[in-house]
């Protein structure tokens, strides 16, 4: 697992071994970022449900100011911490141990961009989404990626699915507020 591009371009990102490990695929990164590409400069980033902590990563490699990575694994936890140090992130990076339902309800800031990509089947995606929309601006977007087959809705509050895609057993879903979709 790589940096596609930008100021950390090609350098290598370690991740956690195991089943319940799925990162993002470098195919569905790089349509990620692409669908974003002109919104990340300068913005403030949410990885929610970090892991590896790429995703976070690559949008600061590609200029966005700031990025907080959330997760309630200890050793994600650590590899965020490494992969920020390796990749010399860390001055622009905030990493909290904490889950991530408790983590929105106790926060005060908004986000320009959030990322989630939570643990499959286990229902936290249903419980986390109205919450998301609260916590990003209104020019802000939010990035879900979850299963197929698992529902989501197409407005949450005044944000509304501006694209979704499908990739193999997964897909992507971005979410604008309605005066800029």
């Amino acid at each position: 697992m790589r940096v596609i591009t930008g100021e950390a371009r090609g350098r290598k990102l370690i991740t956690l071994e195991g089943e319940d490990v799925r990162p993002t695929t470098a195919k569905v990164k790089e349509a990620i970022f692409s669908a974003i590409q002109f919104d990340i400069q300068g913005r403030k980033f949410l990885d929610l449900f970090a892991g590896s902590g790429q995703m976070g990563i690559e949008a600061l490699s590609r200029g966005a100011e700031a990025a907080v990575f959330v997760d309630s694994s200890r050793k994600s936890v650590d590899i965020i911490r490494k992969n920020l140090n390796n990749v010399g992130f860390y001055d622009r990076a905030k990493v909290i141990h904490t889950d991530s339902s408790a983590y929105l309800d106790m926060l005060t800031e908004q986000f320009d961009i959030a990322y989630l990509d939570p643990p499959y089947g286990t229902g936290i995606l249903q419980e986390v989404l109205p919450k998301i929309f609260e916590k990003v601006k209104k020019t802000g977007i939010v990035i879900v990626e979850n299963p197929e087959n698992e529902e989501i809705l197409q407005n949450y509050g005044e944000f509304m699915l501006d694209r979704q895609k499908h990739y193999g057993k997964i897909k992507i879903s971005l979410y604008r507020h309605r005066d800029y979709v």
